[in-house]
C-alpha cells in the first residue's frame, strides 16, 4: 500500500504543508504511521479523507463542522447530499453565466447594426433583451391559435376539392373570422414599439399596425410621441424587470 509524506499529500491536494499540519493538530487527518526518522506517513485512505476535507472547506464548512461530519457513522450519505447541492448550485451558476453570455453577444450584434449610436440606444437594446421572454410568449400564443386554424383550413379545402364536401369549409370560415379578429386584437393588446428617434415606447393605432410593413422584429410605424416614421422595434406590452 502506498504511503505519503506530509509534503506529498499537500502537493496532491493542492494545499500547503502548513495546512496539512494544521488538520493534523485538529485531529482531522491523523497519520497512519511514523517512519523510523519520525516523519508522518499517510495511507491512500488518508489521502481520500484529505481530499474530502479540502472539498468541504471549499463549500464553506467550518473545521468544527467538518470534524463533526466526519465523526458520523455514515458520513458518506451526508457528503453525497452536499455533492448534490453543490451540483445544483453549479448548474444554476452555469445557467446564469450562459444567460449573461447570450445577452453580451446579443448586445454586440445589435451595436454592430447601429448607425447612430447613443446612450439611449443602449437602453433600447436593454429593454428589448429583457423583453424577449414576454414577446416569445406572445408569439407562441399566436402560433398555438394560428397553426390549428391553418391545418383545418387545408383539410376542409382538400375535402371540398377531392370529395366535393364543402360544408366543413363553410363551418371553418364561420369560426375563422371571429378567431382571426381575436388573434389580431390579442396581438395588438400585448405588443408595443420603441421609436429609434426619441426612444419612447408607444402603441400605434390598430389599423396602422395591421397594414404596416414589418420584419420579424420591427414594423414601419409613426411614433405617437415625435412623429418619426420608420421601422420601430417590437416589444411586449409588459416589460420584464430583472
Amino acid at each position: 500500500m502506498s504511503t505519503y509524506t506530509t509534503g506529498e499529500i499537500a502537493k496532491l491536494c493542492g494545499v500547503t504543508v502548513r495546512t496539512v499540519q494544521y488538520y493534523d493538530t485538529r485531529k482531522l487527518l491523523v497519520p497512519d504511521q511514523l517512519s523510523q526518522g519520525g516523519r508522518r506517513l499517510y495511507s491512500e485512505d488518508s489521502l481520500k479523507r484529505m481530499k474530502v476535507i479540502c472539498f468541504l472547506r471549499e463549500l464553506g464548512l467550518s473545521i468544527d463542522s467538518i470534524a463533526q461530519l466526519l465523526s458520523e457513522e455514515d458520513p458518506g450519505s451526508v457528503i453525497h447530499l452536499l455533492l448534490d447541492q453543490q451540483e445544483k448550485q453549479l448548474q444554476s451558476e452555469i445557467g446564469e453565466r450562459k444567460e449573461k453570455l447570450d445577452k453580451l453577444q446579443q448586445m454586440k450584434a445589435d451595436l454592430k447594426e447601429m448607425t447612430d449610436f447613443s446612450v439611449e440606444s443602449i437602453g433600447d437594446i436593454a429593454i428589448t433583451m429583457r423583453n424577449k421572454k414576454s414577446l416569445k410568449k406572445v408569439h407562441q400564443t399566436m402560433l398555438a391559435m394560428g397553426i390549428p386554424m391553418n391545418i383545418l383550413q387545408w383539410v376542409t379545402i382538400i375535402l371540398w376539392i377531392a370529395k366535393g364536401i364543402w360544408i366543413p369549409f363553410v363551418i371553418w370560415a364561420a369560426v375563422a373570422i371571429p378567431v382571426t379578429i381575436f388573434m389580431v386584437r390579442y396581438y395588438y393588446d400585448n405588443v408595443s414599439y420603441i421609436c429609434p428617434k426619441c426612444h419612447s415606447i408607444f402603441r400605434p393605432s390598430l389599423k396602422e399596425m395591421f397594414f404596416a410593413k414589418h420584419t420579424p422584429a420591427a414594423r414601419k410605424l409613426t411614433c405617437t410621441a415625435c412623429g418619426y416614421h420608420g421601422f420601430c422595434v417590437e416589444v411586449a406590452e409588459r416589460i420584464e424587470e430583472n
